[in-house]
């Protein structure tokens, strides 16, 4: 299991349009990915999961990859994540 740590830098937070690009790239892979914070974690292929957390700027958010082409798709997500105001943490 693979585990990865972003803050949300764009000032609408977790909003639809990357919300949605991010589902539709975790849905590609066949490993099981969780998104959410210590209080809640959801499947990160569900858009509805998704939009529930209501993540907002400056919140830290945490994702887990387990199974089948994990490496793969921690590599894929991380670049989105770096290309759409998310800044990883140390």
């Amino acid at each position: 299991m693979t585990e990865i740590k972003y803050k949300i830098d764009d000032e609408m937070g977790l909003h639809a349009r990357p919300a949605g690009l991010l589902v539709k790239m975790a849905a590609k892979y066949k490993c099981d990915i969780q998104l959410g914070t210590p209080a809640k974690m959801v499947n990160a292929k569900r858009i509805i999961g998704v939009m529930a957390l209501t993540l907002k700027q400056g919140q830290e958010m945490t994702m887990t990859f387990d199974g089948e082409e994990e490496a793969e798709a921690v590599t894929a997500v991380k670049a989105f994540l770096e290309e759409n105001s998310f800044s990883p943490v140390l």
